[in-house]
């Protein structure tokens, strides 16, 4: 409980603009839910959001002490009363997310408060499975990262010794991760493999593909396999032997297959035609593979997870 008592400066004030300044983490919406149910007090007695504060009221906040933190990157989950997960599936060790295209994985320039990380922390606080004032807590973290404008599914471990085992999976490609895209045209052959060096350009924000070693470049392999071609727009499944920055969309727009709504590598008079804003890429499936012992994540072996995408009943209805 914290106690305040109101001086000249803050007398005439609605107690709920009060309460907002003075808590600037706790989302408005919980606010007002407090002084409904009357944690907040007013001279020892519940009261209405809207009465005007005196000089020498003597406030009673029964509120958790994280909302009066000073706002940080770190703890603008509080500011989520609602947190929005499409849950895949969950357990006492990690979560499996079906992320939206449009939704950051973690702050960035553009956006520090609406991101996939914050709903997951905030989500899980509101269950008490986690606090960051436990001592010693672990604060959930991502295992795998997608692209804002691409959607599938991510990894979220609860606990540091899974998010230690699904990066050595990761790592050691013990898990299978297949995608859907839309490109362009017709690949030739319809299925095999790309191969290709990737150079990022920070400055940019892009990745430029070579097709020889250059300093800096990292191999790119890409499996792809045509699942159906309608017109001019073909379904592809893709999966990556090697993890890189924009590995799919900057390896098929140098086959002179771009993914269709691909702003930095595809075409944008396509792009407009079709009325398409966001590459059409999602992260599908997912198999747990484990081929070696994967500790408490053993009883996920063999495990597989999927996940419907809207493009692909929007341009290719009876695919599979």
């Amino acid at each position: 409980m914290r106690e305040f008592t109101i001086g000249k400066n803050d007398a005439g004030q609605r107690l709920d603009r009060f309460l907002s300044k003075t808590m600037p983490l706790l989302p408005p919406a919980l606010l007002q839910k407090y002084i409904r149910i009357k944690r907040v007090k007013v001279n020892g007695k519940g009261s209405k959001r809207d009465v005007r504060l005196q000089v020498g009221d003597v406030l009673q906040l029964y509120i958790n002490d994280e909302f009066f933190d000073k706002p940080r990157e770190d703890n603008l989950f509080l500011t989520l009363f609602e947190p929005r997960l499409d849950i895949v599936y969950e357990d006492e060790n990690l979560m499996l997310l079906n992320k939206r295209p449009g939704l950051v994985v973690h702050a960035d320039e553009t956006e520090k408060v609406n991101t996939l990380i914050n709903h997951i922390q905030a989500y899980l606080y509101q269950k008490r499975e986690w606090n960051p004032r436990w001592e010693n807590a672990f604060t959930p973290a991502l295992c795998n990262r997608i692209d804002r404008n691409t959607g599938g599914i991510v990894i979220a471990a609860k606990n540091a010794e899974t998010l230690r085992v699904i990066n050595d999976k990761i790592r050691d490609r013990e898990i299978t991760k297949k995608y859907l895209c839309i490109t362009l045209g017709r690949m030739k052959p319809p299925a095999g493999k790309l191969e290709c060096f990737l150079l990022k350009d920070e400055g940019k924000k892009l990745v430029h593909v070579y097709h020889r070693p250059v300093p800096g470049g990292k191999t790119a392999v890409t499996l792809y396999d045509t699942r159906e071609t309608r017109g001019e727009l073909s379904l592809m499944e893709v999966e990556l032997l090697t993890g890189r920055t924009h590995q799919i969309r900057a390896s098929f727009a140098d086959a002179g297959h771009p993914l269709l709504g691909d702003g930095k590598y595809g075409r944008g008079d396509v792009n407009r035609r079709y009325g398409e804003t966001r590459q059409a890429l999602y992260s599908y499936y997912l198999r747990f593979d484990f081929p070696t012992d994967a500790g408490v994540l053993e009883y996920l072996r063999g495990r597989e997870f999927q996940v419907s995408v809207p493009f692909v009943a929007k341009y290719f209805p009876t695919g599979k």
